[in-house]
């Protein structure tokens, strides 16, 4: 055989197909592999018929056991002693009842009839003084009765606790069943009190004190289910736990039920250390674990229990163990809760994880409830670990959100403005109004904050040491997780209570204030210029940039700004003379005094404590900064003096200037949100009211800022680019020019926008567009004495093409066309003739204020005009226009429309240029 019949065999001689030795191989292992698995699966086939043949003839047997077990209780009089009940009593009954009903997870009547039966003879028995007939006093005979009493004990409490996980109030049939679960409970309870066993001496106590500690250490392993048990049951409860009772036998019942639940949940917490085997007794620990994980994640767990069980839960033996094993096995904890997360979630994702619901149920547990003074701890608790503890939860709750990105607005988890919990926590919020943010009320509450402040200055309170850092990194997280629960109110419960706590400010500054600003560093003392404060100084122009501007450019476009923004020639000047000040304080390099050394990193460059004491002062002082007045700010100087003031303003400066060029984390956002929002209102304040020198702002870019074009380019660039997708994490992010503009002289400032026109003009000329005059042009005809309207008309709806040139051509009053062309002059004269009618008092639209100044404002009647607030908006076209073209327009608007325009805050003090009798009126009722 050569070439490719080498390898080739037949199987059927000559004549039959001829196939390779590999396909003959690989057919033969498919037929063995076939034939394995057709032993297999009748292997497996058969093992299923002989379970199932098991399974129905035990079930027989245990039909057929059930009715002997009753028709053996039907005879009189039946014997009650100890023996009896053990070998006639429970083991035809554990037999039966398991066998017919845990496989199936439901209970049959005859089931529930048979089981009320038989915990009705053991609570006789357990309540009877007599040892031939206690049920109890088995565990202290001989060891073969030890070891029988202490098998069925535990298969009755696992049937218990079987029954309690059942107990549903929705059956047809459900008073029976309570019944049945009551008395399960009363049991359980019983058998696991050493006070509930009568038939005791001072000889059997010990064996006794053993046997019970046995059965609560079973109950602690997570073999027993009990804690998953109970919270399965709580669960079912209502917030409003006794207002939907039907009858008193129904209440009274559902009442002990929950009762015994959580005394058995306590139990091994009173019973004191158990460290043992497995099979013996087990560790309080396990049980501290359980009751955080399967208890404590329970939605409104405290609202669904009677109020007299709240001093038992939250007294010290329950809640210490608590935190000493979330703190032990931080690690194993969470990881638990995520499962059981993963376990319990539905489809939808905005429901409350399982961490969030503990973290608001820790929280009202370390609150006393007996107190009539509502502002009181838990005493004996370690609040150091609850501030851990609550740190821990908080910062994992917040993991979940963020990694669910919850805070975009169209995944918010709101229904109708509340937040959706999970499937039935949001039911009891529309029955009683209540909401997961109500759970967390004391954190905005004043007395929770002083009293985690001065702990050790209290002697109900066990002696800890709560830093500052640690209060801070609380409520930082907890100003964050009120900012995504409720985007509408966000953290503003806890601003305000944080602003107006007499000190805190301070403490925070303290604590920064040395972290930041050594006592060797020298910092310039700026109160020689405190006398110009009622001067308006907006921008610092150091005098030292001005070499490198053009006199016919850069000049121009100063004056241009100057003007729209109110600023005089002498308040220029003025500014001048403080720029001298400082260098000849400070000397050739003022800047360099201004920039944090320990904040040229950004955040990154931050310990974690540092970040959150930021972050916190950050939101807090901006919060206070929006309703401090002038007087407070500058004369009271409350709550910083000016120096202190100029440290704030160059730390969150430095801070965001850095942060921004750097590429801030996500994680990093909340700080930068804050620090950004007290940066603006200090600088919005300063540039009113001038209180930091001018090189302060201009310090942390002074040696490492771009060049004007290179910025420029580089924003425009970044803008077209943004995507979509994108747009949520950049914001967070903005570029130094939108979010800092002011670490930039006011004459680059001008330059950088004359090389935005510039691109915007090359970018509309390679578009194929004009730029001068020419066929492109926009044609339009004004008559003089209607100029503002016929330009309303002509030019209000051209949108992007108002950019473009315009051909003036005017009308006189007779109707003829006025000699002339238009190369440009016309354009600026008829760009200065409307907004000089426009803005006109006579004509309606804008105001001046009764300021000395007299700035313009818009009026509040022109929203009564035709057109009135579209004219506005064409008015503000014009001054767009006026400035594309580098045509001056001798006109000043007031702060508070700028301010407005730019979407900034306006303090109470720039009330007076719009209403001055207002404005005096408010002071006077601040004052008094």
């Amino acid at each position: 055989m050569d070439g490719p019949h080498k390898h080739q065999v037949s199987l059927r001689g000559a004549s039959a197909k001829e196939i390779t030795r590999d396909a003959l191989l690989e057919k033969v292992t498919q037929e063995r592999e076939f034939r394995n698995y057709i032993r297999r699966a009748t292997t497996a086939s058969l093992f299923i018929q002989r379970v199932w043949r098991r399974y129905t003839a035990m079930k027989k047997v245990a039909a057929q056991v059930r009715e002997e077990w009753l028709e053996m209780l039907n005879c009189q009089p039946v014997p009650t002693g100890r023996a009896w009940i053990s070998n006639s009593l429970l083991r035809p009954v554990l037999f039966f009842v398991t066998t017919l009903t845990t496989r199936g997870r439901k209970f049959e009547n005859k089931d529930v009839d048979c089981m009320q039966v038989c915990f009705r003879i053991l609570l006789e028995s357990i309540n009877s003084s007599d040892p031939q007939r206690n049920f109890c006093t088995l565990a202290l005979s001989n060891i073969e009765e030890r070891r029988t009493w202490t098998y069925q004990a535990k298969k009755l409490i696992s049937l218990c606790v079987l029954i309690l996980s059942e107990s549903d109030y929705s059956y047809h049939e459900g008073h029976q069943f309570v019944v049945l679960t009551s008395m399960a409970m009363r049991f359980v309870v019983s058998l696991t009190d050493l006070k509930g066993w009568k038939a005791l001496n001072e000889v059997t106590l010990q064996d006794a004190d053993s046997a019970v500690k046995g059965l609560v250490g079973y109950m602690c392993s997570e073999k027993s289910q009990l804690y998953f048990s109970i919270r399965r049951y709580v669960s079912r409860l209502d917030v409003h736990f006794s207002s939907q009772t039907e009858t008193v036998g129904y209440a009274d019942d559902r009442f002990l039920i929950t009762v015994s639940a959580i005394t058995l949940a306590l139990r091994p917490f009173n019973i004191g250390n158990m460290n043992t085997t497995e099979d013996g007794f087990v560790d309080i620990q396990s049980a501290a674990e359980q009751y955080c994980v399967l208890l404590l994640t329970i939605p409104w767990f405290i609202q669904r229990l009677p109020a007299v069980l709240l001093p038992a839960i939250k007294h010290k033996s329950i809640m210490s163990p608590c935190f000493s094993q979330i703190l032990m096995s931080k690690e194993k904890v969470l990881e638990k809760i995520s499962k059981l997360n993963n376990l319990e979630q539905s489809s939808s994702t905005k429901m409350l994880p399982p961490v969030a619901w503990i973290l608001a149920n820790v929280i009202c547990l370390v609150i006393d409830s007996n107190s009539k003074d509502s502002g009181k701890f838990t005493q004996g608790l370690d609040f150091s670990s609850y501030l851990r503890i609550v740190i821990i939860l908080a910062e994992k709750f917040l993991t979940c959100f963020e990694g669910a990105r919850w805070t975009t607005e169209d995944q918010s988890p709101q229904v109708n403005g509340e937040l959706l919990v999970d499937n039935f926590s949001f039911e009891i919020q529309k029955q009683s109004n209540l909401s997961y943010t109500d759970l967390l009320k004391p954190v905005c509450q004043q007395w929770h904050l002083m009293k985690l402040l001065t702990l050790d200055k209290d002697p109900s309170i066990q002696k800890a040491e709560c830093e500052l850092t640690d209060v801070a990194y609380y409520y930082s997280c907890m100003l964050r997780i009120f900012t995504i629960l409720n985007p509408a109110v966000g953290s503003m419960p806890i601003l305000n209570m944080l602003s107006f706590t007499p000190g805190f400010l301070l403490n925070l500054w303290e604590a920064l204030e040395k972290s930041f600003f050594p006592k060797s560093s020298f910092f310039p003392d700026a109160n020689s210029s405190s006398s110009n404060r009622n001067v308006d100084l907006r921008d610092g122009i150091s005098k030292n940039k001005k070499k490198g501007v053009a006199k016919n450019g850069g000049t121009k476009w100063v004056n241009v700004f100057n003007k729209i923004s109110g600023k005089s020639q002498g308040e220029i000047e003025q500014i001048d003379s403080i720029n001298n000040l400082d260098t000849q304080m400070i000397g050739d390099d003022p800047s360099d005094v201004w920039d944090i050394e320990s904040l040229r990193r950004g955040p990154e460059g931050l310990a974690t404590e540092s970040c959150h004491l930021v972050h916190l002062f950050c939101a807090t002082y901006s919060h206070l900064l929006l309703i401090l007045d002038d007087i407070e700010f500058y004369d009271k100087q409350v709550p910083f003096t000016l120096e202190q003031q100029r440290k704030v303003a160059s730390m969150v400066n430095t801070l965001v200037y850095n942060a921004l060029s750097n590429s801030v984390p996500w994680h990093s956002r909340p700080l930068m949100d804050a620090a950004v929002r007290c940066l603006h209102l200090l600088y919005e304040r300063d540039c009113r009211h001038q209180f930091c020198p001018p090189a302060l702002w201009l310090s942390p870019a002074k040696k490492n800022r771009p060049p004007i074009a290179v910025a420029a380019r580089t924003h425009e660039v970044l803008s077209a680019n943004l995507r979509s997708e994108d747009s949520l994490v950049i914001s967070s992010m903005q570029s130094v020019i939108t979010t800092t503009p002011h670490v930039f002289p006011f004459e680059e400032r001008v330059q950088m926008f004359r090389e935005f026109i510039s691109m915007d003009k090359a970018s509309r000329r390679m578009a194929g567009e004009m730029i001068g005059p020419g066929p492109q042009a926009v044609e339009v005809v004004i008559r003089r004495s209607h100029i503002v309207e016929d330009g309303f008309q002509q030019l209000n709806s051209l949108g992007s093409r108002l950019k473009s040139s315009i051909h003036v051509s005017f009308v006189s009053e007779c109707g003829l066309p006025e000699a002339g062309l238009d190369y440009g002059g016309l354009s600026k004269e008829f760009l200065t003739d409307i907004a000089k009618a426009a803005f006109g008092p006579d004509y309606g639209l804008f105001t001046q204020t009764s300021t000395s100044d007299r700035l313009l404002i818009p009026s509040s009647a022109a929203r009564f005009a035709d057109n009135g607030i579209q004219m506005i908006e064409f008015l503000g076209r014009v001054v767009g226009k006026a400035l594309y073209e580098g045509i001056l327009l001798d006109y000043s608007f007031s702060h508070v429309f700028v301010q407005k325009l730019l979407g900034r805050y306006s303090f109470i003090d720039e009330l007076s240029a719009l209403d001055p009798e207002l404005y005096k009126n408010l002071i006077i009722m601040m004052v008094t």
